[in-house]
């Protein structure tokens, strides 16, 4: 009766840490999706005060300058906090990273120049890159295989949850070159969340029985000739996926902001609360889709759907209305299943002891080359005379590369996680 009781607490306690460990992942990268979401709705209304211009020639080339250093902050974050999760523990680093990004975004509310922005959000992304890989690792290492997809779908949609909410309350408070300010200090609540992680979210099981023949070498392992190949093809996958989301996707209240000629107040937040719906949706269907098809299938339909819906609303539509948001909806969904399909896909590539490094590499370096994205995306405004349109349908393009490359990867339906 003892043992019975005994197993019972046993299996009380490990149901209530997994809920803990999925709830604080949730949440750490639905305020990290907030956190993304904040910059395309203050941007185009920020830049314009801080410069004393109305010209979205400037502003794209600002825009495009600080989405490069908050991409390549997030790259490095993604290596360093990764680095950390294999060697201190994905609970402890996780705290750390969260702490990172919401502090520093917080501090934007004192920027009086456009660098400051720019210093500011690349140091908060060292925070938001490193949260998703530690996020990932953490759950995908607590729960049953059985739960890996949908699990996958929460993860991947928890950021546009986040994406989301800022939106709706740009909708009701609108963000102008007077009040944007006060959506910089909303980023700073998130840092709340740590202590709730500290005390009450267990460690991985699987990392710590990982670390007992000693500290691994994760940066060493996963450039191993063992690991090369999908490391190089897993920072191909998340790139392609990067650069189509950083280089037109988050333009996109920029672009309804300009066709309205600012006669509209929410047209940026009704786009990004059109884009984040579908991004949601898409979120859950992206793991689905990878578990029904198998996870090389599901990216080319990805791709191959994300490259006619982009085509359709930037090479098609020239007004704000009901047609563009509709599309971007549809835009949205399509371009975010990735995000649930890199939660899925990911893990399965890395054994346990670089997971956190692996795959926080992979997805962030990703961000470097979509850095080099949103810069073009800037020079192409210039190129373009200022339009988002012709400059969107030329960054896009990038996802008929995904067409080929994910033929080259192993296919990892039905297998469990490495160890």
């Amino acid at each position: 009766m003892e043992k019975t009781l005994n197993a019972g607490r046993a299996e009380v306690s490990r149901s209530r840490g997994q809920w803990m460990v999925l709830i604080a992942a949730f949440l750490g990268w639905m305020f990290d999706g907030l956190e993304m979401g904040i910059f395309p709705l203050a941007a185009r209304p920020a830049l314009q005060n801080l410069m004393g211009v109305t010209d979205d020639q400037l502003v794209g080339l600002w825009m495009g300058r600080i989405t490069a250093l908050f991409l390549v902050g997030a790259a490095c974050g993604g290596l360093v906090f990764g680095w950390l999760g294999d060697r201190i523990g994905r609970v402890r680093a996780m705290s750390l990273s969260i702490l990172a990004y919401s502090i520093f975004t917080g501090l934007c509310y004192f920027a009086t120049a456009p660098w400051h922005l720019g210093v500011l959000r690349f140091i908060a992304a060292l925070g938001m890159g490193g949260e998703w890989a530690l996020g990932v690792a953490l759950v995908m290492e607590c729960w049953p295989e059985k739960h890996r997809p949908i699990l996958a779908g929460v993860i991947g949609a928890a950021a546009n949850v986040g994406f989301l909410l800022i939106a709706v309350l740009g909708k009701f408070i609108p963000v102008t070159r007077e009040s944007w300010r006060w959506v910089m200090l909303a980023g700073a609540v998130p840092a709340l969340l740590t202590f709730f992680i500290r005390l009450f979210v267990p460690e991985s099981e699987r990392w710590k029985e990982s670390i007992k023949g000693g500290p691994s070498r994760p940066v060493r392992e996963i450039f191993s000739p063992a690991l090369i190949r999908v490391t190089l093809l897993s920072i191909a996958f998340a790139s392609i996926a990067l650069i189509g989301t950083w280089g037109s996707v988050q333009w996109l209240p920029l672009w309804a902001d300009k066709m309205t000629g600012g006669a509209v107040p929410d047209a940026k937040a009704n786009t990004q609360i059109l884009s984040s719906v579908g991004a949601v949706i898409g979120c859950f269907i992206g793991p689905w889709i990878g578990n029904r098809m198998g996870r090389r299938p599901a990216y080319f339909s990805f791709c191959l759907v994300s490259l006619v819906l982009c085509a359709l609303l930037f090479r098609t539509i020239s007004e704000y209305g009901a047609l563009f948001l509709i599309t971007v909806g549809a835009v949205g969904c399509v371009t975010a299943a990735f995000y649930g399909w890199f939660p899925l896909y990911l893990p399965e590539l890395f054994p346990t002891n670089v997971r956190a490094t692996g795959q926080g590499l992979s997805y962030n370096f990703g961000r470097i080359l979509a850095a080099v994205g949103a810069l073009q995306m800037g020079s192409l405004m210039q190129h373009y005379g200022g339009s988002y349109a012709k400059a969107g349908a030329s960054i896009t393009l990038i996802y008929a590369l995904g067409l080929v490359l994910i033929w080259f990867a192993p296919e990892t339906k039905g297998r469990p996680l490495p160890k």
